[in-house]
């Protein structure tokens, strides 16, 4: 592994794990009124095109953390359309 895949690897797990205090206070609260519907259907999608541009270029840094990101992404949305409301 060069350095620029190990700075994709690390670049990702903390965004990723940047975003995991997030979801998990979701689901812990059972609220998720303060999360916007239309960000977590863009974030969503954005992710979905990152993961997709990423499995394109053989990147796993871009892979791995897109694929792991996509999962947070649809247990926010998830829980907005259950605690949302």
């Amino acid at each position: 592994m060069d350095w620029k895949e190990l700075l994709g690897f690390i670049g990702g797990a903390l965004t990723t794990v940047g975003f995991v205090p997030q979801v998990w206070r979701l689901f812990k609260l059972r609220s998720a009124h303060e999360i916007s519907l239309p960000f977590t259907i863009f974030f969503i999608l954005g992710i979905a095109f990152w993961l997709s541009y990423g499995i394109l270029l053989d990147q796993p840094p871009i892979v791995i953390w897109n694929a792991v990101t996509l999962v947070l992404g649809c247990a926010m949305l998830y829980a907005k359309l259950r605690y949302g409301r």
